[in-house]
């Protein structure tokens, strides 16, 4: 081959190599810029976007406790100027609410809020979504949490415990016998409460009141009663009962409504204002605790808000105000804590309907 032509593919190799390495480089920086703003900063200060959208998806449709939690998303986005639409399915099996997920996906919302059925079933299509770019917001019952940006919990189980506690005492005057009423003896959150009760009794402050018996009553409404009812006769001196599980509490009402001792032995737990309102207005019970399940649909509307606009990202010690509800610091794993109990008394009682 004659020189001057090997010397001409020489330079022509050596041009390609450097143009190929120049492609390669600006590829690389054009890839590290699209990450890192994919990545992105959060900015606190942000605007709120403009008539946002929402999906929230229920359990499943047609239960009271979901259709008043889900109205606390519609509340917030009516608040915050946007809109949201309300889509579940009608039983509450594992894998029902995926089709639901596509479908809302296809309306291209700026988030989907979900109180997830089963954590796993659902994570493809969340993450799915949320490559499109929606934001994914779980409630009340978590779904994966690699499948979504932020939780929103009731409360936490230190707060139950100590919140009941706090409840019975101030009831008796820091004095006297109580038993607790629970669900079965292997719920793990009943046991998780119990076990925080059991410790905040340790309290000096507490010292004069004595755990005398933890019953259950398996969840069942009969049950229940008549643990309620071997609890009076075993322990006369019984001067309250705190009743974890929102059977137990109503069943330990309705007893305690007919016995000579109502008024005397008092009651507290978590229950539901509908079921509870007769025996606090008939005297049976002065007091009784629960979340209120639209603060979690309207705390949940609001991260996904604060979400969309970039002044969260889900990380742990990110703030951001939801609304009537004041300030909240996300924790570890995304988790939003709405927190504390509502206590529901004579005077507030009314203003609850679920």
């Amino acid at each position: 081959m004659p020189r001057a032509l090997i010397a001409a593919l020489a330079v022509l190799a050596t041009t390609l190599m450097l143009a190929a390495c120049g492609e390669t480089k600006n590829d690389k920086s054009s890839s590290s810029s699209s990450s890192s703003s994919d990545s992105g900063k959060v900015d606190p200060n942000a605007p709120l976007k403009k008539g946002m959208k929402t999906v929230s998806i229920p359990k499943q449709l047609g239960n009271p406790y979901e259709e008043f939690e889900h109205s606390g998303v519609d509340e917030a986005l009516k608040e915050l100027g946007g809109t949201n639409t309300i889509s579940g399915p009608t039983d509450a099996g594992a894998s029902t609410q995926i089709p639901i997920i596509n479908a809302a996906v296809q309306k291209k919302p700026d988030a989907i809020i979900i109180a997830g059925n089963d954590p796993n079933a659902v994570a493809p299509a969340l993450k799915q979504a949320a490559q499109k770019g929606v934001k994914i917001v779980g409630m009340d019952s978590d779904v994966a949490p690699d499948a979504r940006s932020v939780f929103i919990n009731q409360v936490t189980t230190e707060l139950v415990g100590k919140n009941q506690v706090e409840s019975i005492a101030r009831q008796i005057d820091n004095k006297g016998q109580i038993a607790i009423l629970s669900a079965t003896a292997n719920a793990t959150n009943q046991n998780a409460w119990i076990k925080v009760m059991k410790d905040t009794l340790k309290d000096p402050k507490y010292k004069d009141i004595k755990l005398v018996k933890v019953a259950y009553g398996d969840d069942d409404d009969q049950k229940s009663f008549q643990q309620m009812q071997g609890l009076i006769q075993a322990y006369p001196k019984l001067k309250g009962v705190i009743s974890p599980t929102t059977v137990g509490v109503a069943a330990a009402a309705r007893y305690l409504s007919t016995s000579p001792q109502k008024g005397k032995i008092k009651l507290t737990g978590l229950g539901f204002p509908n079921q509870m309102r007769k025996y606090v207005k008939d005297g049976t019970v002065e007091e009784f605790q629960l979340w209120v399940p639209k603060d979690v649909g309207y705390l949940a509307g609001q991260a996904a808000a604060a979400l969309v606009a970039g002044r969260i990202s889900g990380k742990e010690g990110e703030k951001f105000k939801a609304g009537r509800l004041g300030e909240y610091t996300i924790g570890a794993n995304g988790e939003i804590v709405l927190g504390p109990l509502t206590t529901f008394k004579a005077d507030n009682i009314d203003k609850f309907d679920f």
